[in-house]
């Protein structure tokens, strides 16, 4: 095929167009807050929170379907210790997955310190009281165990009014099977106040809800889980 000096003429002009446009051009990313880095040396705590935490548990650590990580009287209850051990290997009995490395994700252990140190310094509250204020975990050979019977009559009282009918009903076994002792506990002890559900000290207006009460609820709510999950009855009653 032959070019003409005219039909080449727009073509060169159009080339040293772009070519200018491509000089004036800076090369890489627009600019450096989008700067490629290997996953594994991120530790900035905004980044890792939304990449990794944000999804379940909102983006300011309230408002999302899981726990609010941002409530004052959760992060008053749970210690260092127990954040790290579940980012790391996740939360059984429930859908928090693991994700340090030693557990099959992707967090090196410096991330997820980086985790738990920005979650305490953006929503810790140092003045949050914890006079009186529950055991994180279940109090194991204390001096009374936990009573289901006593746990039933806390919960007629206390939780009921909300908890027994429609959405918000616990004591179905469907849900009893999605949520752990250590979640249920946790949500009693610190509330829910994005969902507006009460903490220990406003369940039961003017006695806070004690230690023991908790056990006992917790008890109580245990009682109720099934066997066999998401199955009308145990095959062993199955006829055949």
């Amino acid at each position: 095929m032959r070019f003409t000096a005219q039909a080449t003429l727009p073509l060169i002009s159009l080339a040293l167009l772009v070519g200018g446009i491509g000089c004036n051009r800076k090369v890489g990313l627009p600019n450096d807050q989008d700067e490629l880095m290997r996953p594994e040396n991120v530790a900035s705590f905004d980044r890792l929170y939304k990449q990794n935490c944000s999804a379940c548990h909102g983006e300011n650590g309230s408002g999302g379907p899981a726990l609010d990580l941002a409530n004052p009287s959760y992060q008053a209850l749970v210690d260092d210790a127990s954040l790290k051990r579940w980012i790391t290997s996740g939360m059984p009995g429930t859908q928090m997955p693991a994700f340090g490395e030693s557990a099959g994700g992707f967090l090196t252990p410096q991330q997820v310190d980086v985790l738990v140190a920005g979650m305490r310094t953006q929503w810790d509250h140092k003045d949050r009281s914890t006079a009186d204020m529950p055991t994180y975990a279940s109090s194991a050979g204390g001096n009374v165990e936990p009573n289901v019977e006593d746990g039933q009559d806390i919960f007629r009282v206390s939780c009921s009014s909300c908890h027994q009918h429609g959405q918000q009903k616990i004591t179905d076994a469907s849900y009893l099977a999605l949520v752990s002792d250590q979640s249920l506990r946790t949500i009693v002890i610190a509330g829910r106040p994005d969902l507006g559900h009460p903490d220990w000290r406003q369940a039961r207006p003017g006695q806070p809800l004690t230690d023991q009460d908790v056990s006992d609820v917790i008890a109580y709510l245990h009682s109720l889980r099934s066997g066999t999950p998401g199955q009308p009855y145990p095959e062993a009653n199955f006829k055949r």
